[in-house]
């Protein structure tokens, strides 16, 4: 397995509410786990929210004793939501604060994906690249219902405005994934920083060169970020299931 793993400030922020988790190594009873998290909230808070909830995740996954990679994984985000929301209870300056998570294990050659919220995990192989995971946001509730067409809704004046979140409601609802991997494959899992960037297409060029190691794919992908206007942080992991390289920053 090869990795690697960056986060960005970007052009325009301040302060770096993305955070990430990459570990090739077994966590607890998972093989591995990778984590993207994107926070939201005034005063630093998305960047409290963000940290806490990828740290909370990762303890709880190291103590669960379950072997079901889905029930795991749950279980955890679970618990990140229920604890932010009791953070933001204690204080005032984080009151309203949240984050989004995508997190992935690969097991043998499945991928089990969790996602709540807009940050994304796509796979790339010698066809393309296609996005695994589906949006929470407003904008891709109404592209769902026919409302508004897949090519207006990357410039829509409401793209941002998320519908799922881990710390706005008691109860967090889990999209769940699992998919079958190939030789070749490439993961990519990102912040909205990228992804409202860069497109699916510029994505997919940068990934499929072939003289290029995963490093470089990384970072390829944050300076094209930034160079199309960096309007918001960059969160990139990369993961190459069938290697026997590891390269991790």
């Amino acid at each position: 397995m090869k990795v690697y793993s960056v986060t960005d400030i970007g052009q325009r922020r301040t302060v770096n509410q993305d955070y990430i988790y990459a570990s090739e190594q077994p966590v607890g009873n998972l093989p591995n786990l990778f984590v993207v998290a994107d926070g939201m909230g005034g005063h630093n808070a998305g960047d409290f929210a963000s940290s806490y909830a990828v740290s909370v995740l990762v303890d709880d996954i190291c103590q669960d004793a379950d072997y079901n990679p889905i029930k795991v994984i749950r279980h955890a985000i679970e618990d990140a939501n229920e604890k932010l929301l009791e953070q933001a209870a204690m204080d005032d300056r984080r009151s309203g604060m949240g984050t989004t998570i995508v997190a992935s294990t690969i097991v043998g050659h499945y991928a089990y994906v969790a996602n709540v919220g807009d940050s994304r995990l796509y796979v790339a192989d010698k066809d393309g690249i296609r996005q695994i995971t589906k949006d929470h946001s407003l904008v891709e509730e109404m592209v769902r219902m026919g409302e508004l067409r897949r090519e207006e809704a990357r410039n829509h004046p409401d793209k941002n405005i998320i519908t799922r979140a881990l710390g706005a409601k008691m109860t967090v609802n889990i999209d769940f994934f699992d998919l079958k991997l190939e030789p070749g494959n490439i993961i990519l899992m990102c912040s909205d920083g990228l992804s409202n960037m860069v497109t699916d297409k510029e994505m997919e060029e940068i990934l499929s060169g072939t003289k290029e190691g995963l490093s470089q794919k990384g970072e390829a992908l944050v300076n094209l970020a930034n160079k199309n206007g960096g309007k918001d942080n960059i969160a990139v992991v990369l993961v190459e299931p069938f290697t026997n390289e590891v390269e991790v920053c």
